[in-house]
């Protein structure tokens, strides 16, 4: 399984339980706590391997999510039938994303993803009033269409690429159903889990997972997720909003600095 805690000094255990932590609070309000997570790991575990590190994030990923989703579930009614089809689509998809992420050349998609990011940023500062109330009141068929492409896009990229999958989710629940972000992150969090999942079912069978770092990030994940969940409810719309906004700047810069550095060797 690669590494485990005795080979890895005291210094970086207390940084990845500390990022685990910032994480699991950020993927609790809003999504995108990989951008935090993966790279402490890729920088404590220089030589362990891409799909371990991945196994290993998304281990603590969904214990972290499940809480969340616990806490938001405690005060946000869900129409199950809509999470239930948005969820299955979003774990089938995952798991495809990452049964062919070794064939394909991931990289090659970062300038979309790049232009992606830009124009949701702009489009998420003008648009002032964004996700600060339902705005739309579709019909459950609608509801269920919309949930089932959702599902199936977010779920394939969180298999295949993975940061920012929470984001996205919320994304897709502000703009295409019309929920405010509250409503759109307790959504967000049960459709994550399944993405997870999705993924994990590889990751595990293959054996790319490392348990004592997995169980580290998990505990600190969850304890950040519990905080972070109850601060979205008690600030609202507005600090969630703003959340979402520096994520995805901090997306732009992560994908806008891969593509500099791919086209400029």
């Amino acid at each position: 399984m690669g590494t485990s805690l005795e080979h890895i000094d005291i210094y970086s255990i207390l940084v990845l339980g500390i990022l685990g932590f910032t994480a699991g609070f950020i993927d609790a309000v809003v999504g995108g706590g990989g951008l935090i997570q993966l790279p402490a790991l890729l920088i404590n575990l220089p030589k362990t391997n891409l799909a371990t590190i991945f196994g290993t994030n998304k281990i603590a990923a969904l214990a972290g999510t499940s809480i969340a989703a616990y806490q938001y579930s405690k005060r946000i009614t869900f129409n199950w039938w809509l999470l239930l089809v948005t969820s299955f689509c979003a774990g089938a998809a995952s798991f495809g994303g990452a049964k062919i992420v070794s064939l394909l050349n991931s990289a090659s998609l970062k300038p979309f993803m790049l232009l992606v990011l830009i124009v949701i940023a702009v489009y998420t500062i003008f648009k002032k009033d964004l996700g600060n109330a339902t705005t739309k009141t579709l019909s459950i068929n609608k509801q269920l269409l919309h949930g089932i492409w959702i599902g199936l896009l977010v779920g394939f990229y969180d298999g295949f690429f993975g940061p920012g999958t929470g984001s996205f989710l919320v994304l897709g629940f502000v703009i295409v159903l019309g929920f405010d972000f509250i409503k759109a992150s307790a959504y967000a969090k049960v459709v994550n889990c399944m993405t997870n999942i999705g993924a994990l079912v590889v990751f595990i069978k293959d054996g790319h997972y490392i348990l004592e770092i997995a169980v580290l990030l998990a505990a600190c994940n969850i304890f950040g997720n519990i905080v972070g969940s109850k601060m979205a409810i008690k600030k609202g719309n507005g600090f969630v909003r703003l959340v979402f906004l520096c994520i995805v700047v901090l997306m732009i810069l992560r994908y806008g600095f891969d593509v500099y550095k791919h086209y400029s060797l």
